[in-house]
């Protein structure tokens, strides 16, 4: 059943909200909210690029982000929803930047050319468990002196996992974002009057969730997206399940394999043997043999 509002978290409405030139402003505002500016002025204008990085050599892996844009300094942008909790994501998002990078150098390029990557990932778990916050910014420092001589790639992470700040008690902006990608299915219209203050962006991006105004077309692609996401985790944890179960199931082979050397030390029969842990006369045999040998 459909609630007011849609997860911003499915594939089709985080697009909708934040990769269509129709909610632009949306977009440029979430961006300056989350990203720390110490040497440039914020964002004022971005334009979308193609969000299918194209491998450099047929050889190599394509990857598809999910938003991906410039600035009018050329800077790149790259915004990853993630809900699932994969292994490898953290190199992942270092894997995407790099990519895009190296695209900035067509043929005939210059190095002094190549422009900031900023990667920006809302996490719907949680990614760095000795961190308390649920916001972190990654750049480039010196070791000695923590200085930012390398200022091409930075990351940052919005960890859902971890906020917990209530309605009533949100504040900056960040917390506003983190608790519209957390909570937007279960926001009432008072809470949203809550929400909104003096911050008309977070107004309009709700009013792209209110599922009154996409048509049949978008709620079906909706609905397809949800499913995809939830048919991709129960498979997961089938696989968790059977590995545990697979494992479990050696553990207690290779306890009945131990137990029976034992028993053969002792001189027990293979039949007393087989009886007791389970195992067949053959492969007790096979253990003896290998145990002579």
């Amino acid at each position: 059943m459909l609630t007011k509002f849609l997860d911003p978290k499915n594939d089709i409405a985080f697009r909708k909200i934040f990769g269509s030139n129709k909610n632009k402003d949306i977009l440029i505002h979430f961006l300056n909210d989350m990203l720390k500016f110490k040497e440039r002025k914020p964002i004022t204008e971005v334009q979308f690029l193609n969000t299918i990085q194209d491998p450099i050599i047929a050889a190599k892996k394509t990857s598809i982000v999910d938003i991906m844009c410039k600035d009018d300094f050329n800077n790149s942008y790259i915004v990853e929803m993630q809900i699932t909790k994969e292994k490898g994501f953290i190199k992942r998002s270092q894997y995407y930047a790099a990519k895009a990078y190296c695209s900035q150098l067509g043929v005939g390029g210059k190095y002094k050319d190549l422009k900031e990557i900023i990667f920006l990932a809302i996490a719907d778990f949680t990614m760095f468990p000795d961190k308390a916050n649920y916001k972190s910014d990654h750049v480039t420092l010196d070791r000695d002196s923590y200085e930012n001589d390398l200022k091409e790639f930075s990351y940052t992470f919005l960890e859902l996992g971890k906020f917990n700040v209530p309605i009533d008690q949100l504040k900056t902006m960040i917390q506003k974002w983190a608790y519209f990608f957390k909570h937007a299915e279960e926001t009432s219209q008072e809470d949203l009057n809550k929400i909104i203050g003096k911050d008309p962006i977070i107004k309009k991006a709700y009013e792209e969730l209110d599922h009154f105004y996409w048509d049949e077309k978008e709620l079906q692609d909706y609905e397809a997206a949800t499913k995809k996401a939830m048919d991709y985790e129960a498979a997961m944890d089938q696989k968790y399940d059977e590995g545990k179960t697979e494992g479990v199931f050696e553990g207690e082979i290779k306890k009945a394999k131990a137990i029976a050397i034992k028993m053969l030390q002792k001189g027990k029969s293979l039949e007393e043997i087989s009886e007791f842990t389970g195992l067949s006369e053959a492969e007790i045999k096979q253990l003896n043999d290998r145990r002579e040998d």
